[in-house]
């Protein structure tokens, strides 16, 4: 018997859990503010509690080069954090945004979506070096049941020059959804293939025919409103995924307080279910 698919197991999961998508980003300075060491030991503590606290969302986020920075044991805590959050039966979805080409790319798809203890539930990538050079991830996440989200249209001011650059009447970060959306075509469940857009976006390309997740960064601390949310992009009921980091972390370490601004930020964005 096949194994569901990603898009199948992420639209039962928000069904049960809702939508939110609470991140985990160790940052230097939320480390401290947690009193916590700015090291791998200070990183392991921290995401202890976010297990603890995150383990009944639907799917969570860490941010990836928040471990890279402490090197192998920093690898090592985020290994040991991918592995608690799934036992907990909580989907992960591994910030990574790499992209690449040819055997390097299949390298990438290797560590994220196959054996690799690094492996989760679905991974971010980076389609700027054309979206067919993502094609070993597809493959790779296609055999494995990974999901991948590719950026679509990021907030940040700097990604305007490429993504709302205009190529035969359609913006870059169109034709990236589009072509999520042609890769997502022949499946019978929710789609696999998912972008991301930017929470903060005014014009955000149209979702509408994706057929699989988007999703939204940039909730709370960088401006994203939860009410601003409904019918984004066009997106349709249990389409948008969004996702909140700093505003929630903000409240630790104290893990009641920590679940509260989670739970919190979960009810705000209730109604995109």
């Amino acid at each position: 018997m096949t194994a569901p698919s990603f898009g199948r197991r992420l639209a039962d999961a928000v069904a049960e859990h809702g939508p939110l998508c609470p991140g985990i980003d160790p940052h230097p300075e939320l480390l401290e503010a947690w009193g916590l060491s700015v090291d791998a030991d200070g990183l392991r503590r921290f995401c202890d509690i976010c297990v603890e606290v995150f383990a009944g969302f639907a799917i969570v986020k860490p941010q990836v080069a928040f471990f890279e920075a402490y090197g192998s044991a920093g690898y090592s805590a985020l290994e040991d954090t991918i592995a608690s959050l799934r036992s907990a039966g909580t989907l992960v979805l591994a910030d990574a945004k790499r992209g690449d080409i040819g055997s390097t790319m299949a390298a990438y798809a290797a560590a994220w979506c196959g054996e690799s203890p690094l492996a989760a539930d679905a991974v971010t990538a980076s389609p700027y070096l054309g979206f067919g050079s993502l094609q070993p991830l597809f493959d790779n996440a296609a055999a494995t049941g990974c999901g991948v989200f590719v950026l679509a249209a990021t907030s940040n001011p700097e990604g305007a020059q490429v993504q709302r650059a205009t190529v035969d009447g359609r913006t870059v970060a169109q034709s990236i959804v589009d072509a999520a959306a042609t890769l997502n075509a022949s499946s019978r469940e929710p789609g696999s293939v998912g972008v991301v857009v930017g929470a903060t976006l005014a014009e955000p390309p149209d979702v509408s025919t994706l057929g699989g997740p988007v999703l939204v960064p940039g909730v709370g601390a960088q401006g994203g409103r939860p009410d601003a949310l409904r019918g984004f992009g066009g997106a349709r009921p249990g389409q948008l995924l969004p996702a909140a980091s700093r505003e929630i972390l903000r409240a630790g370490p104290d893990r009641t307080a920590l679940k509260a601004a989670a739970e919190k930020m979960r009810d705000s964005v209730a109604y995109l279910a």
